[in-house]
């Protein structure tokens, strides 16, 4: 086999090995240094020179983040909100693209400028803010799930991806007997799971990630606290502490303290939840192009 092959073939192969390679260490090099900051003891960390490994271990940087004692409620929170959020968005998501995506649906045209618009025109900050308490959302949970239940970008790239499967798909189930949602949910769905895996992993970051209606809308219910929320008012606590004087109170953690390296503790403590999700998603990637290849 290796015979047949030209030098051509072995320049294109390392060249791509090399780009790869290139583009993999271009990759994980942030997320080293900071690891290798997160893990430095503080003091330390202000000689410089901090690359690949600590040069003093420490574990006094996520001590300090998981000192907070609202945090892991927090964290709660975070995970109800990333889990109820997510199925919503996707099973909404996927409903309005099915009905977008069928040339038989009449109000398909107006619909479909409608969610375009909506990506170019936004109603503003203030306005949205007075929406959400006159229909009475503050302080409640549902106000990280309802107003960003579904987002036209997420709605047009599952619709595109509808509009590409073969129209003797959804005419083969109509034929057997199925409706509209046993259709979608039973036939289209599970043969479309790359686009269903990218919207889901889309959301739950969005998700995970959010903070300010956190601040906006449920700042004064504690219960309801984000874990980005606390993280942040962590990271603001150790800026606060670091220009606090020797002679303060708790001296010696604010001689310790470093903001540059709880800000990298914080953001590995962010991180790692979703390194740890997308293999999975990684799988259905794979899983799903495998049972979209059909043939008609």
């Amino acid at each position: 086999m290796f015979r047949d092959r030209s030098f051509g073939d072995y320049a294109f192969t390392a060249t791509n090995s090399l780009g790869l390679a290139l583009l993999g260490f271009v990759t994980l090099f942030p997320f080293i240094h900071l690891l290798a900051i997160s893990l430095n003891e503080p003091l330390d960390l202000i000689k410089g020179g901090i690359t690949w490994l600590p040069r003093k271990l420490s574990w006094f940087n996520y001590d300090y983040v998981f000192s907070n004692k609202n945090l892991f409620r927090a964290a709660f929170v975070s995970i109800a909100r990333t889990f109820v959020g997510t199925f919503l968005g996707v099973m909404c998501t996927a409903m309005i693209a099915y009905a977008l995506s069928r040339r038989e649906f009449i109000f398909r045209k107006p619909f479909n400028l409608y969610f375009v618009l909506t990506l170019y025109v936004n109603g503003g900050l203030i306005p949205g803010y007075l929406l959400i308490k006159q229909i009475g959302l503050m302080n409640n949970f549902w106000v990280y799930i309802l107003p960003i239940l579904v987002s036209a970008y997420n709605v047009m790239i599952m619709r595109s991806y509808f509009e590409q499967l073969p129209e003797g798909v959804v005419e083969s189930a109509k034929i057997d007997g199925a409706n509209d949602l046993q259709t979608l949910f039973r036939i289209i769905m599970p043969i479309s799971m790359p686009v269903v895996a990218t919207i889901t992993l889309f959301i739950g970051v969005q998700h995970w990630n959010s903070w300010f209606d956190n601040y906006l809308y449920t700042s004064r219910s504690q219960s309801l606290s984000l874990m980005q929320y606390e993280l942040m008012k962590v990271l603001l606590e150790s800026v606060n502490q670091s220009a606090v004087t020797a002679s303060s109170l708790n001296a010696n953690n604010v001689a310790q303290l470093s903001p540059q390296s709880i800000r990298a503790a914080l953001t590995i403590v962010v991180t790692v939840p979703i390194l740890l999700v997308y293999p999975f998603l990684q799988k259905y990637f794979v899983k799903g192009i495998t049972m979209s290849a059909m043939k008609e």
